[in-house]
């Protein structure tokens, strides 16, 4: 075969998810969710490229004893168990609690961490001491952790949470009455916050695994034998006490009896970074110095997905309106009922059917192909409306001049339709790609990093939704405008007549 032709194949295969293994000799990929935060994986505060937690040094330490070199994939934490069921990557480690439920979809090695749920109120509630004083209150939880199912046993309907640190912040702000999370997230979110308390004994009992698919045994048991070695060697204790995460459940689960270390160097630093104040000039240097490049990147790959979807979306779309206009009537019934299943479900459940559904009937799509599919296919149905919008604002007169003049129907539609259509859909096309500008923030949950997904993570991790906020703005504007000055300029060419 060819040199040329064989590059061919595995660039295709590689963009559909199916040619390469999992994983290069001498990798494991493990993947988590960085926006989760503090202590398990987050950004560096003092270098945001890097990843540190303790999770990650878990990563470090199974990589040595396994000898192999942890590659971290990035996923949104609900979407951690059916990528690896897609087989993206061969691990998934960031605090998913061993449960019943998942026990039926994957299996877990050992437990490498026990903890508890923690209640946590504002500072002057006086109301609620334990779990048996939450009737009638508003109770927050992130969605699918097993502080939810906790709270529903209870006959509780919890207010539940995509992300973890609005959860504290809305307590603090008495939108909430109490919030119930894992001990090690509410230590690390919710206590160093001045108006929220901790209230109540620990909680039930949790059991922090590695979850992998079933199957692979020969995995799980290297897993669990490097485990048993870092729990024998004090490895395991030495990263829970550095965060300051050791405790009586890990230490009767792990047979160490010795008293905790007093020092916990990594919780005092990680505290330390979140008690420094900036001056405004150091702040505005961070944004331009550190968060601007990132941010820039995530804006690329936004960038990249909008042009690519939306290329799609026109030729699909313009392909529907003319099937629905001129075509026989299969195809016009074929693209009425794509226009309106496609506008009448979200995107969001197009984009989880194409990446986590297609693969349960052998087809794998990679994250960057179902993202622009997903993008594409779901805007091709608004497109073809404003098509066909357009087509069926010229005149009839027009279509019959042209045939009476010797054209044929595909030479009328060609160079007499069209072009008076597409100065009547230039508009409403330019605000279907701002629109997908901003829609492309959705296919984070397909495991892509983009400018929204950049955004949560490093406000998560510098807990500034604010400032990180209107720059992140900022760029989704920029990254438009020049989209919106080109419509504009093609409309004064296409409406010489008009002045604005």
């Amino acid at each position: 075969m060819k040199p040329r032709l064989r590059a061919l194949i595995a660039f295709f295969g590689a963009v559909c998810g199916l040619a390469a293994p999992l994983d290069a000799a001498g990798t494991l990929r493990w993947a988590g969710d960085a926006q989760g935060g503090a202590p398990f994986i987050y950004q560096d505060p003092a270098a945001p490229d890097r990843l540190i937690g303790a999770e990650v040094e878990l990563m470090a330490a199974l990589g040595k004893r396994l000898g192999l070199k942890p590659e971290f994939v990035q996923n949104e934490w609900e979407g951690l168990i059916p990528g690896l069921e897609r087989r993206d990557y061969a691990i998934a480690v960031n605090a998913i609690e061993i449960t019943p439920e998942r026990e039926r979809r994957v299996d877990f090695s050992l437990p490498y961490m026990v903890t508890y749920e923690q209640l946590a109120v504002r500072k002057d509630n006086v109301d609620i001491k334990g779990m048996a004083d939450l009737a009638g209150k508003r109770v927050g939880t992130y969605k699918g952790a097993l502080a939810q199912e906790l709270l529903e046993q209870r006959d509780l309907r919890p207010v539940l949470y995509e992300d973890i640190d609005p959860l504290y912040r809305d307590l603090g702000f008495g939108r909430l009455d109490a919030v119930l999370l894992d001990q090690p997230i509410a230590l690390y979110v919710g206590k160093p916050l001045p108006d929220v308390k901790f209230v109540g004994p620990p909680i039930g009992r949790l059991a922090y695994g590695i979850a992998l698919r079933k199957g692979d045994e020969a995995l799980k048991a290297r897993l669990d034998a490097a485990l048993v070695q870092l729990r024998k060697d004090g490895t395991l204790r030495a990263i829970w006490e550095r965060w300051g995460l050791w405790n009586p459940l890990m230490a009767a689960e792990f047979r160490d009896p010795r008293p905790a270390a007093a020092d916990a160097p990594a919780w005092d630093a990680y505290l330390a970074g979140r008690s420094d104040v900036e001056s405004w000039r150091q702040r505005l240097e961070r944004y331009a110095l550190e968060f601007t490049p990132m941010l820039a990147r995530g804006a690329l790959v936004t960038l990249a997905l909008s042009v690519s979807g939306m290329t799609l979306a026109v030729a699909l779309g313009l392909a529907l309106a003319l099937a629905r206009l001129y075509g026989a009537r299969p195809l016009r019934w074929v693209a009425v009922a794509y226009v309106e299943l496609i506008r009448g479900t979200p995107l969001l459940i197009q984009l989880f059917i194409l990446f986590y559904g297609l693969p349960h009937l052998g087809l794998k799509l990679a994250p960057w192909m179902a993202a622009v599919l997903g993008l594409g296919l779901n805007y091709a149905a608004y497109e073809a409306e404003n098509y066909r919008a357009g087509l069926l604002s010229v005149p009839s007169g027009q279509m019959e001049a042209a045939l009476a003049l010797g054209l044929s129907r595909r030479q009328a539609l060609r160079h007499v339709l069209l072009p008076q259509a597409m100065r009547t859909v230039l508009p409403p096309m330019t605000n279907d790609f701002i629109s997908i500008l901003k829609d492309s923030s959705l296919v984070s949950v397909i495991t892509m990093v983009e400018l929204t997904k950049v955004y949560g993570e490093l406000a998560s991790t510098y807990y500034d939704w604010l400032g990180l906020g209107f720059l992140t703005a900022g760029m989704y504007f920029l990254v438009g405008l020049p989209f919106v000055f080109l419509a504009r300029r093609l409309e004064k060419i296409l409406h010489p007549e008009r002045q604005n």
